[in-house]
């Protein structure tokens, strides 16, 4: 294995735990501004990694994913602990659509400065500017993929819960209604999803979002994440 293949693992990994840890902590720190202490009571709040790994999403999807040469890793922490009812008696339902939306904005607030570092930086010609580079590259792609992947209107993803709240708001009562019915068949269905050629359909967004990130920064990141790929 070539130092560049180590030095992608790494920055994969750390940007990867980077991610999906912020995701989840942003969840509880909007919920306990918005007066709901659940997460900071239970440590949740902390970016200590170890009290946020889960052995599957943390883990063991990420690593088969890359094993299998999906192309693309994600995968998932720690729910954090979250009272609803508090934050829907404090703030109403748009509080609870920030509380869910908290985590995916999180991630394309990240993949936006971690692109317009890479157009800043430019090409890295040390060892430590090139893990640099292969970090924030990693973050682009990663925190892209999860910010899609958890907008999408399935529960128990973060859309499903902002589309059922703002339902909730608008008083689209089948709506709601729908979405506690298919809560329970949440999972199955992602599965479904994940597990078929309907998943390529799903991310599409990511290649859009990519190419508006390619405008913003000067960097071509199909071509950019094509290389990564390959190493």
């Amino acid at each position: 294995m070539s130092t560049l293949e180590i030095l992608n693992i790494i920055a994969m990994v750390l940007a990867l735990t980077v991610a999906i840890i912020g995701h989840e902590i942003m969840h509880g720190l909007v919920a306990y501004k918005l007066g709901d202490p659940t997460a900071k009571l239970a440590g949740r709040l902390s970016i200590n990694p170890i009290v946020h790994i889960d052995p599957i999403g943390t883990i063991l999807v990420p690593a088969l994913l890359y094993i299998s040469n999906a192309g693309f890793i994600f995968g998932w922490a720690k729910p954090v602990p979250v009272n609803m009812q508090i934050v829907l008696r404090n703030a109403g339902e748009l509080g609870a659509i920030a509380v869910s939306l908290a985590g995916v904005t999180y991630n394309f607030i990240l993949a936006i400065l971690s692109a317009l570092l890479i157009g800043w930086m430019g090409e890295p010609h040390s060892l430590a500017g090139t893990f640099i580079f292969l970090f924030l590259a990693q973050s682009v792609l990663i925190n892209i993929v999860l910010g899609v992947f958890n907008l999408w209107p399935i529960p128990p993803l973060d859309g499903a819960n902002a589309v059922m709240y703002l339902a909730r708001w608008l008083g689209l009562r089948p709506v709601v209604r729908l979405y506690e019915y298919l809560f329970p068949y949440g999972m199955i269905i992602l599965i479904i999803i994940l597990a078929t050629p309907l998943s390529s359909f799903f991310f599409i967004p990511v290649y859009f979002i990519l190419i508006l990130l390619s405008w913003l920064s000067g960097v071509d990141f199909i071509t950019l994440i094509n290389q990564l790929e390959r190493i």
